[in-house]
């Protein structure tokens, strides 16, 4: 995982966008080699997408497609486009459709920090109080890397009421988000992956802590480890030691369960740089608060009190000090773009918070189901489990798939949802390579999904002809993932140079 401060180059999404919008031209510039399909250029597109599957299914034992005309309106292919396939990470296109239609495009998330006991001598008198809002992105993504960029904010807007220190408790409010944390699905031996943290409605860092290990001046001397940030709850338990040799140069980076001990094992080259991995914490609202106060201290604000934890409405009297809101629109492309298993499961948990009054994952999923629903996808042409993928419990039919696609690509906010998804040759993204070349080159709007033994790609293409397809390729019980990557490939690259 990584946390960075953007997620595309503006420049290139509205190009690709305006690509997406306007006639392609099926000439290839000077210098460049389009990618073209191994069928024959005199097969029509039915022929070269039918070949290009039958290729498919020596990767994939389960393997379903539907391609859709949205000019027509017509299916223009299909194989067993009924059957319901694994999602894997297409089960983000569920759920962040239906967080852009329930909740609106200019929906925010947000954070209140509120005072209680007034202010005398430069001290509130009362405590401390956040109010979880289920927000994902109080992090460094946005903040130039800085993690702690949200809190030095909360810092300024303290010291601006002429707050230099909190006299009483710093409460943390995060009940809107129902337990459990970890989703009962998930794979019990990856639950310190970053893939697989816990969700909650106060969260700091996506939940992770990034635990980074350099090598010693010369071999035989203990490796260096650190993480980032620094706090003191964070046990570092190291046995990794600096190698001269690159063939025994390997680290395992974990953390011991139930607790937040931190442990590395293994060697590290001299002549390596430093070698960077995101751990899942066990505990996040423990987490939010030692991040929460180290940040305040470094700022020159004291909490002299303790630290408590409630799930409940605040008692009392208590003044606004600070907020912190995000957009919806940021939030979807991190989901979408970076394939963010943890704001996946918030925008779900919180889903059902905002219409249940539930925060559950139950509750979020029917709203989803409900949502679909409301767009005419009959409730058996799909199951839900997470709103992630994560889980394999997550199945749809690829028909189902493309009329999703469909429904929004028509629907008031289809540009903000097309514009949450990577497109092909995206930099600095896992499609910076995949289909980057003309005239495939941000012709391709679609989401990846990856799990043990599935593969999946759905999304929008745009054909040399100017006509624009949504398609769904959901390849299960794959032998090989690259493999599958390039089937995949291979039958949108029929689909753009034939259709």
């Amino acid at each position: 995982m990584k946390i960075d401060s953007r997620t595309s180059r503006a420049g290139r999404f509205a190009l690709a966008l305006a690509l997406l919008a306007a006639p392609v031209v099926a000439s290839t510039s000077a210098g460049t080699r389009a990618v073209r399909t191994a069928t024959a250029p005199t097969l029509s597109l039915a022929q070269a997408l039918r070949c290009e599957v039958d290729a498919a299914r020596k990767s994939a034992r389960e393997l379903g497609v539907h391609i859709v005309d949205l000019s027509s309106h017509q299916p223009t292919f299909g194989y067993e486009s009924d059957r319901l396939r694994i999602l894997a990470s297409n089960t983000k296109l569920l759920t962040t459709a239906a967080a852009l239609g329930i909740l609106g495009s200019q929906h925010v998330f947000e954070t209140r920090v509120m005072g209680g006991g007034g202010v005398a001598d430069g001290a509130l008198q009362g405590d401390l109080a956040i109010l979880g809002g289920g927000d994902p992105n109080i992090s460094g993504r946005f903040h130039e890397g800085d993690s702690f960029g949200v809190f030095r904010a909360w810092a300024r807007e303290l010291a601006a009421r002429g707050i230099g220190s909190v006299a009483g408790d710093l409460v943390l409010v995060n009940g809107i988000f129902q337990p459990p944390a970890i989703h009962p699905d998930w794979p019990r031996d990856q639950l310190t992956a970053w893939y697989e943290a816990p969700i909650d409605a106060l969260s700091f860092n996506d939940n992770c802590i990034l635990v980074r290990v350099r090598p010693a001046s010369r071999a035989g001397l203990p490796a260096h480890v650190e993480t980032v940030p620094s706090l003191p709850s964070i046990e570092i338990r190291s046995t990794a030691t600096t190698t001269g040799s690159r063939r025994k140069s390997h680290l395992i980076i974990g953390r011991l369960a139930d607790s937040e001990t931190i442990v590395i094992s293994g060697a590290i080259h001299t002549g390596s740089g430093p070698a960077e991995e995101w751990v899942a914490v066990h505990d996040p609202a423990a987490y939010f608060a030692a991040a929460l106060r180290a940040a305040l201290a470094e700022e020159g604000i004291e909490i002299r009190g303790g630290t408590r934890f409630e799930h409940g409405p605040l008692a009392g009297e208590w003044e606004l000090l600070a907020t912190h809101q995000s957009d919806l629109a940021r939030t979807l492309e991190v989901t979408n773009k970076r394939s963010q298993n943890f704001y996946a499961e918030s925008l779900a948990k919180f889903l059902g918070f905002k219409v249940r009054g539930e925060g559950s994952w139950s509750a979020g999923l029917s709203v989803v189901g409900e949502f679909l629903g409301g767009l005419g996808i009959a409730p058996e042409s799909f199951r839900l489990a997470d709103g992630s993928g994560l889980s394999r419990g997550n199945t749809m039919s690829p028909r189902a798939m493309t009329q999703l696609l469909e429904k929004m690509y028509f629907h008031a906010l289809g540009r903000d949802f097309l514009r949450s998804l990577p497109f092909s040759g995206e930099p600095g993204l896992r499609w910076q390579k995949r289909l980057a070349r003309a005239p495939y080159a941000g012709n391709v709007f679609a989401k990846t999904g990856t799990i043990r033994g599935v593969s999946t790609l759905s999304g929008y293409a745009k054909a040399t002809s100017g006509k624009v397809y949504a398609f769904s390729i959901l390849c299960n019980q794959v032998r090989s993932g690259s493999a599958a990557q390039a089937a995949q490939d291979r039958i949108v690259s029929a689909l753009i140079d034939r259709g």
